[in-house]
């Protein structure tokens, strides 16, 4: 375990690095919550595709592919749907807003009434959905390594928690795309080995649709086959509308509002697309293929839910001798991606929407310095992130949470019914200001009345039933605004014009925000971390391995490496085109010998 426990700590070094040098960029706000809005569609895309993956894609989601094959897959198709209108229009669209938060895009489109509210439900239930993707962490990796549980727990808070608060948003998508790349890697090899242990494709799928599987594998499921009358037709729509609902929202503002312009935001819409699409296909693969070949011996070894560790199991069985601190990296990339993307975006609203109101309540209306608003985004982020080590350790020393349960009950009750109004509001233009509060209202009654019912009835409400009827009172509510749309003011009317023009109007980015040097060295930052794990994984070859093991080590360090050198290559075509747009002088002066320019600073 010694190479596991090496391989984790050089890997978790190179994200603090990754901070500590992204921190240079953190000139003012806008730097620390939105990358400056310079950020390449690579990095933007990459990182609005980890923020979408966390350690329960392994545990939970690998054992509903284990039980039920790929029903529930329809979650992904979403997600995949989300990323696809976004690449078509609204990824453009969202980032031509201008804005520094999502918070920000509501409260253009209903008011600062809106924004607060979204902002105090925002910064109420972040933390605590952080902290158990935090203690799901924790629990795995100190499960595999047989380490105990709370210093690993606040280790890996404390190394989020440094480079979110050093890099902000620079070094959210910079380690978003180092921690995608390692991901990509182990979770493609696991599968190809999955493939191989079982026989190939052909016979995969003969034991996928055989007699022995076909019932539980089924794509639609009968009602009662699974609690909760999961994976049946009407929980297929519902769990599709339901995920979708987030991707094609105001709630989207946050994935797009970092990249350079409306093209850079599409492009990295169409990249989330790809890397889902490929995700969805060969994540899901080595937990059935692990039903097919060790279904015994994995429910032999006693662990509470053997299902959930589906997973890691067969990856352990397969994976050459070493890697399996690789397997854990990539674990730790899919929870701390999800981790620091909440952090950032909550201390972007804090920074950006809370303490100006409570600013200009006071009676302070100037604006704060650059730094100022810098330094209150470092003091936010180490707020935040003590708050969820603290409640994970709480998660951690009580059997029975009443929190995580106040935060489901929260969770179930407001957050499906705000969503709602987020929707509608982006694609129907006449819905006036104040629609807001009474389709949140609409949305609220089935919500409220279904957890009424059962605490005092004993009625059993499912989740897709409890939506269902969210949808429909959502819906019927927007259906009455529309109509009444002419009892708002023209002032009102003229500020929900001025907002969709302002959406649609495409970003010019040399002068809006002006090239810099950000522009390409962001590429020559990167190579250099990409470049540093493949010679991490490189090292693996040393350990004790068959060939065929060394080989498939070679080409997973040789494919991360490729990743280095195209970032390498395209940081010098980006170099060049920056220079060719300066004046004449300065760049006469960058190809002066180094003699010369030695000269010309003394």
């Amino acid at each position: 375990m010694i190479a596991e426990y090496a391989t984790l700590l050089i890997y978790m070094a190179v994200l603090l690095v990754l901070g500590a040098v992204f921190a240079r960029y953190n000139k003012d706000l806008s730097d620390f919550v939105r990358g400056g809005a310079r950020g390449t569609w690579w990095m933007v895309g990459t990182s609005i595709f980890m923020a979408g993956v966390s350690a329960f894609t392994f545990t939970g989601n690998a054992s509903a592919a284990y039980e039920a094959g790929y029903s529930f897959a329809v979650i992904y198709l979403a997600n995949i749907a989300g990323f696809a209108v976004g690449g078509f229009c609204l990824g453009p669209w969202l980032r031509q807003t201008r804005a520094y938060t999502g918070v920000d895009v509501v409260r253009a489109r209903f008011g600062t009434g809106v924004e607060q509210l979204s902002a105090g439900i925002g910064v109420l239930l972040a933390p605590i959905s952080a902290a158990l993707q935090l203690y799901a962490l924790a629990v795995f990796t100190s499960t595999t390594l047989n380490l105990p549980l709370v210093p690993v727990l606040i280790a890996i808070g404390t190394v989020v928690i440094f480079y979110s608060t050093t890099g902000g948003k620079w070094a959210v998508m910079a380690t978003d795309f180092v921690q995608a790349t390692v991901l990509l890697s182990i979770t493609i090899l696991v599968f190809i080995l999955s493939l191989k242990a079982i026989g190939g494709v052909g016979e995969f799928v003969h034991l996928y649709n055989s007699p022995a599987f076909h019932n539980d594998y089924k794509f639609f499921k009968q009602p009662g086959e699974f609690p909760g009358d999961r994976f049946t037709v009407k929980w297929a729509i519902m769990a599709f509308l339901m995920q979708i609902n987030a991707q094609i929202s105001l709630q989207a503002a946050t994935r797009y509002i970092a990249a350079k312009d409306g093209r850079e935001a599409s492009r990295s819409a169409w990249l989330g697309v790809f890397l889902m699409a490929i995700g969805s296909l060969i994540w899901f693969v080595p937990p059935i293929v692990a039903r097919f070949l060790y279904a015994d011996e994995l429910m032999a070894t006693g662990l509470e839910k053997p299902t959930e560790s589906a997973y890691a199991f067969i990856a352990m069985k397969l994976l050459p001798n070493g890697m399996v601190g690789m397997l854990i990296a990539a674990m730790f990339a899919a929870t701390m991606s999800s981790m620091d993307t909440g952090l950032n975006t909550q201390v972007g609203v804090v920074a950006r929407n809370i303490i100006p109101r409570i600013r200009s309540a006071l009676g302070y209306h100037h604006d704060l310095k650059p730094r100022t608003e810098v330094r209150i985004c470092h003091i936010a982020t180490l707020f935040f992130g003590a708050l969820i080590i603290a409640y994970a350790l709480m998660f951690a020393s009580q059997d029975t949470i009443a929190l995580f349960d106040a935060y489901l009950l929260i969770a179930s009750i407001i957050g499906i019914p705000m969503g709602i109004p987020h929707l509608v509001g982006l694609w129907i233009k006449n819905l006036p200001k104040w629609s807001y509060f009474p389709i949140l209202t609409g949305c609220l009654i089935p919500s409220v009345w279904s957890f009424i019912d059962q605490s005092i009835n004993g009625t059993t409400w499912t989740i897709q039933e409890r939506a269902m009827w969210i949808f429909i009172f959502g819906m019927v509510a927007t259906a009455i605004c529309w109509l009444l749309r002419n009892w708002s003011s023209a002032k009102s009317r003229e500020d929900i014009k001025d907002f969709f023009k302002t959406m649609t109007t495409p970003v010019d980015y040399e002068k809006e925000i002006g090239a810099s040097e950000v522009d390409y060295e962001q590429y020559f930052v990167m190579s250099k971390a990409v470049g540093v794990v493949s010679l991490l994984m490189l090292g693996i070859v040393l350990f004790p391995n068959t060939l065929f093991h060394r080989l498939c080590i070679l080409m997973v360090a040789a494919s991360i490496l490729l990743v280095a050198g195209l970032l390498r290559f395209q940081g010098h075509r980006t170099k060049r085109k920056y220079l060719a747009r300066q004046p004449e002088e300065a760049e006469a002066k960058e190809y002066l010998p180094e003699s010369e320019l030695s000269k010309e600073r003394v």
